[in-house]
């Protein structure tokens, strides 16, 4: 309990989200297991993930949004858009 104590604090001190977290706490297992159930039953081959097109547009939807962080700087430097202004951090 005091480990999460100082973790949550830690993240309220950085200004960090915790749904994220707990979400990920939350889910992680199932979706682990999830994946395993899935190569299994395709022995261990990912094209299971894209041969059934709703399968094959949830997974481009969840590359897309998994690599968007990294091209969106590329893309405004490529475009000559200058970089967004970072907030100013609250204070508590």
């Amino acid at each position: 309990m005091l480990i999460f104590g100082v973790v949550g604090y830690v993240f309220k001190k950085l200004d960090y989200p915790l749904a994220p977290l707990v979400l990920a706490l939350v889910l992680g297992d199932l979706a682990e297991n999830a994946l395993r159930q899935s190569l299994i039953m395709s022995q261990g081959s990912f094209t299971i993930f894209v041969t059934r097109p709703i399968a094959g547009v949830i997974t481009a939807l969840a590359l897309f949004f998994f690599a968007l962080p990294v091209v969106t700087p590329w893309w405004r430097r490529v475009r000559g858009v200058p970089p967004a202004a970072t907030p100013a951090p609250r204070e508590t």
